[in-house]
């Protein structure tokens, strides 16, 4: 009788149990669904409604300063001989004291600040990039040297540094830009270099480097694409550092020459006549404060994208 009730008790049913943990049918339904870095980075910007208007407000500003210059019947230079006229629908934006379409003239000045802008990103992170990953890399007595001289650089204003370089060079688009990368690119050596520090004693880089690995292989294929992310946020907020002082220089007169039209000449013109037109100096200043925001906005969108910390 005993042995009997041992024999069902020990009789159970698969049914009775639960199974604890993940089956394994289910495996490659949870793989399938894990994503990239930059999916996830990319997802959680486009979920970022400021970052957004602002990449639809540089689309439209980009846009614009492509064709509406070639599409008008107006040149940006054109007198057409109404003088002062308010917006129309003859002229969008009104005209200057020397009958020139504003609507034109805006959006030329966009495409100037654009590409000075850009120009001058570029070149700041090209030179950033390679002398604070050179920097990080080497380090010791090269690295102190390196970032003594940008220390040097930047013991000056970076605004009187650029003032001081249009005075002695000729204005116009060229020197613009050069004179705001002599020292543009000190803030992203920086933090490339900040970066590379923090990523050059990894695991993978050290594993690297024992086999043989260069310091230029380092720098291409480990350090500069792991540091990608500050790379291209320091560089979102780069550009609009570089509008708003080429705006300011052309505020004052050290922009560009004229006719050629600018968002800082234009302010600068219609400051003149704020009571008489006001909208010679409303349009342009409107729009420098738009596309400064917008780039602020993708910026602060990529950060908070590409830190971990701040992605939900």
């Amino acid at each position: 009788m005993d042995s009997q009730l041992t024999r069902e008790h020990l009789l159970v049913n698969a049914e009775d149990f639960e199974m604890v943990g993940i089956k394994e049918d289910e495996t490659d339904v949870i793989s399938a669904k894990t994503i990239s870095f930059w999916s996830e980075v990319f997802q959680t910007f486009m979920r970022n409604k400021l970052a957004m208007f602002g990449v639809v407000v540089l689309i439209i500003v980009a846009l614009m300063a492509i064709f509406a210059p070639e599409l008008s019947k107006y040149s940006f230079s054109e007198q057409t001989g109404a003088y002062n006229m308010p917006p129309s629908s003859e002229f969008w934006f009104g005209t200057d004291n020397l009958g020139r379409d504003i609507f034109v003239r805006v959006w030329m000045g966009a495409r100037i600040s654009l590409i000075i802008g850009l120009a001058a990103a570029a070149i700041d992170v090209v030179i950033g990039v390679l002398w604070g990953s050179i920097a990080g890399v080497v380090g010791g007595r090269v690295d102190n040297f390196m970032m003594r001289v940008a220390d040097v650089l930047t013991a000056v204003p970076y605004l009187l540094v650029v003032i001081l370089l249009l005075v002695v060079m000729e204005q116009g688009l060229i020197p613009m830009i050069v004179a705001l990368s002599i020292t543009g690119w000190v803030r992203m050596a920086r933090i490339v270099r900040g970066e590379v520090l923090s990523i050059k004693n990894q695991e993978y880089v050290l594993a690297s480097r024992t086999l043989g690995a260069s310091t230029w292989h380092l720098i291409k294929r480990h350090l500069i694409p792991n540091a990608m992310g500050s790379i291209i946020v320091t560089m979102t907020l780069t550009i609009p550092q570089a509008i708003f002082t080429e705006s300011f220089l052309s505020y004052i007169g050290l922009g560009v020459t004229p006719p050629m039209a600018s968002w800082g000449t234009m302010a600068s013109e219609g400051n003149e006549a704020i009571l008489t037109a006001p909208w010679r100096l409303i349009f342009p200043a409107v729009l420098i404060s738009l596309t400064i925001f917008a780039f602020n906005a993708v910026g602060d969108g990529l950060r908070d994208a590409l830190d971990p910390k701040l992605r939900k």
